[in-house]
């Protein structure tokens, strides 16, 4: 029995939301990678850790958007001829996606592990926390070829709308990571090491469960090792669809790091604000995201199966949801951000300052000043 959803018939809000609920359970997970490290490490090593953890996230979602851009265009590319059931251009188009991934994790491993120390010192990064924040990114770039290699892969399966297996296997990963980063950090006492190690631990295990999925799998989108390659069209297809998409990450990741340094230039108490910050408005944001995700799953296959009114449909529908997940979660946050920031530590001015920072960003908190 095919554990897949055609999203070509049928209500276009119950599809979308439906499909979309594996997605942000999902990313909020995925989430959890760094926020579980944040908290740890605020908690029980200290603020200067906390700052190197928090500011090393600019860093990796510069480094990583091109990935990030890939993944759209194979999904895009997928679903696509999912959609028109056209069966070998989803096995080549699945072939080559995973054949980027291995190669772009790999560059992106090597590149991310000697440029850490040059990319930080730009940033501006205060000497008491550039220590560890070069050894957290370190560590970390060690080990993001598996993330990449798991992110492409769940794409490939978002694409053909099978979006419940990767959710399974991101429990898997994150409730690994919190175990390894009470192991490393609390019981041997690792320190930021630890940290770095525990999540490419769990990386690692998230790529095996779904790279062996895909090989045992009997369905269209089966992955054989022997035909992983770049197929002639489909590397220069991905690529072109990805590109709009890396590049607005980019910009996105380009403006991100130009706050983060504006930040480090206050010394590590904001940095750890910051940071706590961060990751607060990464939970907030990934349900929007992945309506998204579901919206490119459900175009793709729309416009593979030439059902254009549906295209049209389903992205009213998914501006719709965004929008309302917005107003209710942006409410919900200036209420209770000061409990929020104070789960990531028990520094009273930390806490201040990432309050602070929330309200700032927060559009809801202006509007309600000029009531």
């Amino acid at each position: 029995m095919k554990k897949v959803t055609v999203m070509t018939e049928g209500t276009i809000w119950k599809q979308i939301l439906f499909f979309s609920i594996p997605l942000i359970l999902g990313n909020l997970f995925q989430q959890l990678y760094n926020t579980v490290d944040s908290i740890i490490v605020g908690n029980y090593i200290g603020n200067e850790a906390l700052a190197a953890v928090g500011s090393s996230g600019a860093v990796i979602n510069l480094l990583i958007s091109f990935c990030i851009g890939a993944s759209a265009g194979a999904g895009v590319v997928i679903s696509q001829f999912y959609g028109a059931q056209k069966l070998e251009g989803v096995h080549k188009a699945v072939h080559t996606t995973v054949a980027i991934a291995i190669v772009a994790g790999i560059i992106l491993s090597v590149f991310g592990v000697l440029t850490t120390p040059v990319l930080l010192r730009w940033m501006g990064t205060p000497q008491e926390v550039f220590p560890e924040a070069v050894i957290y990114l370190q560590v970390f770039f060690g080990g993001i070829v598996f993330s990449v290699i798991y992110n492409m892969c769940a794409g490939i399966l978002n694409a053909v709308g099978n979006s419940r297996r990767s959710l399974v296997y991101l429990i898997i990963a994150a409730t690994s990571n919190i175990f390894l980063d009470l192991l490393f950090v609390v019981v041997f006492h690792m320190g930021i090491v630890g940290v770095a190690l525990a999540t490419d631990i769990s990386q690692l295990l998230s790529c095996i469960f779904i790279l062996a999925f895909l090989m045992k799998s009997k369905e269209d989108y089966h992955v054989n090792f022997r035909e992983v390659r770049f197929y002639t069209g489909y590397l220069s297809r991905i690529v072109r669809l990805g590109l709009p998409t890396g590049l607005q990450n980019i910009v996105i990741s380009l403006s991100n790091v130009i706050v983060q340094t504006s930040v480090n230039s206050f010394g590590s108490i904001a940095m750890a604000g910051f940071a706590a910050y961060i990751k607060v408005d990464g939970f907030n944001i990934l349900p929007v995201l992945s309506f998204g995700m579901a919206a490119t799953t459900f175009t793709g296959q729309n416009v593979g199966a030439g059902k254009y009114d549906r295209v049209k449909k389903g992205a009213v529908v998914s501006v719709v949801m965004g929008i309302i997940y917005a107003v209710v979660i942006g409410a919900l946050l200036l209420l209770f951000a000061p409990q929020v920031i104070g789960v990531f530590t028990q520094d009273q001015k930390v806490v201040e300052y990432g309050v602070y920072v929330t309200k700032y960003f927060c559009p809801f908190y202006w509007l309600l000043s000029c009531l």
